[in-house]
């Protein structure tokens, strides 16, 4: 994720490579010949199956490997699985492991790993052993055999398993040792070299890779905040790929032949939540007055500078599983008059953003000037992200905003979010229909059945304010014209497995 102030020339080259405009720098050491990345934070750590955050997964997607994984159309197919059966009852999924897979250290990857790596998301409850919650056991027969059995038909087992990194499988000797949140070992296709806390990782090439040796000799992700900053490297050829894009200069960047724009419609949402363990919050009129209250219009302006879509739910239009909700039109009146019904005049709103997330503070100024209309005073709190995921889930907060990213399934859109007791459910809503609703559909194998299950759960967490959606962003990425095989993906992904640098690109 993404954004924005003017810097001067100077500034950016002193920040981003202290050397003049333009000129190709040899950093020396791991970081000689790499791709350059530029992110808009820093990792909070380097665990992906403890990891929430978004730019720990840019970097992680290169290092790490799933079972499955989704292809460019976010179809699950073969990863370190290369093929697998299902039961005739859909209790029993038996994955054949890819022959020959090493950990990046040289060790051969065995089953008894993917067990590993699936007990310790269920037993140490991680943030997505949500995903595994219909697993009965898992084993493994012999060395290139898992046998993962169900308690209960899943037909998204696939898109659990594979849908992002989070459910990466990890070396359990890599964990034990606690080396893995600071120095991971994965099976990817690049291996952890090295870590400059506030400005670098670098990766180097997976000779061994199962899918084959990357072209380019390693990846040095720099984290560059500012998104002006960013793209005035790009431009000048000192980084050679950055999704910090600020908006407000699309349109202008689409005429620019010096790099490759790329706006790709994704499934990812942005959100306000609203904690519903606090007074006045806990009412559902008052939630719902805040939902009137906001104009989304003027925030995908301000946010996105119209490359988002305004939506009142978290799936977008053209999605397959897209279910139309307009009610909660821009209507201070409307807002107004649900605060009155339910007891409440002015009123104070901490709102937690978080400076690693622009976005999430460009909206807050105008949501605090529209609640400001109808009576409620917003306190912006402007916190690192460390700090705000903290914040988040120690409840400390009235109300925050944030995005869902990657997401495939429409249970990835709701459970972990909406279901009472979900694992990012931060924001304590409950309601026993979409319970009942969300834990039907993740058993309903008619496509149909499933489909009318979250189309009704959706719009009873919208009616209720569980969420209060705001817009569904685009993927935003540039890169550098002799940057070749790379393609910008609608989950958000960042692979960099198949990708090329010709003569001159940054370093």
């Amino acid at each position: 994720m993404r954004r924005a102030a003017v810097v001067t020339a100077a500034v950016v080259v002193a920040l981003v490579t202290a050397c003049s405009t333009g000129q190709r720098v040899d950093l020396g050491g791991p970081s000689a010949g790499n791709l350059t990345a530029a992110i808009a934070g820093e990792p909070d750590q380097l665990d992906p199956q403890k990891s929430t955050a978004y730019f720990s997964f840019e970097v992680l997607e290169n290092v790490f490997d799933t079972l499955v994984e989704p292809d460019e159309n976010l179809e699950m197919r073969p990863a370190l699985a290369q093929s697998w059966q299902v039961s005739p009852d859909q209790l029993t999924w038996t994955f054949h492991l890819r022959p020959g897979v090493t950990w990046q250290d040289g060790s051969p990857l065995h089953a008894t790993d993917v067990v590993y790596s699936y007990r310790r998301i269920i037993d140490e409850k991680l943030a997505n052993s949500d995903k595994l919650s219909a697993v009965r056991d898992v084993s493994a027969p012999d060395p290139a055999t898992v046998v993962i059995s169900l308690a209960r038909p899943t037909p998204n087992l696939l898109t659990n398993i594979g849908g992002f990194k989070g459910m990466a499988i990890v070396q359990r000797a890599n964990v034990e040792s606690g080396r893995i949140a600071t120095h991971p070992v994965g099976t990817g296709p690049f291996a952890f070299a090295e870590r400059r806390s506030g400005d670098s990782i670098t990766l180097t090439a997976n000779k061994n890779y199962w899918d084959g040796a990357p072209k380019v000799p390693g990846i040095t992700f720099r984290f560059i905040s500012e998104p002006s900053t960013a793209l005035s490297a790009l431009q000048a050829g000192e980084i050679d790929w950055t999704d910090a894009i600020p908006p407000q200069r699309v349109e202008q960047l689409k005429g620019d032949d010096s790099i490759h724009l790329a706006v790709t419609p994704s499934n990812d949402y942005w959100y306000l939540a609203l904690n519903e363990a606090r007074k006045p919050w806990n009412d559902v009129r008052v939630r719902q007055a805040v939902a009137y209250g906001i104009d989304r219009a003027a925030i995908v302006q301000a946010t996105s500078y119209g490359t988002a879509t305004a939506n009142q739910l978290a799936i977008p239009q053209g999605n397959p599983w897209y279910t139309p909700y307009d009610r909660y039109q821009h209507d201070q009146r409307r807002a107004a008059d649900l605060l009155r019904d339910a007891g409440v005049e002015q009123q104070d709103l901490d709102m937690l953003v978080t400076s690693e997330y622009p976005e999430t503070v460009t909206a807050a100024q105008i949501i605090a000037d529209n609640l400001a209309a109808i009576g409620i005073t917003v306190k912006i709190r402007t916190v690192d992200f460390a700090t705000w995921l903290d914040e988040q889930n120690s409840g400390h907060f009235d109300m925050l905003m944030m995005g869902w990213l990657g997401n495939i399934d429409p249970d990835d859109f709701y459970y972990a979010q909406h279901h009472t007791g979900g694992s990012s459910n931060a924001q304590k809503f409950s309601d026993p229909e979409v319970d009942r609703l969300l834990d039907a559909a993740r058993t309903e194998t008619d496509r149909a059945a499933r489909q009318d299950d979250y189309a009704t759960a959706a719009t009873i967490v919208a009616d209720q304010a569980s969420y209060i959606f705001l817009y569904n962003p685009s993927v935003i990425q540039g890169w550098t014209t002799n940057l070749t095989g790379y393609e910008a993906r609608r989950d958000g992904a960042v692979r960099f497995r198949t990708a090329e640098l010709t003569a001159g690109g940054a370093s």
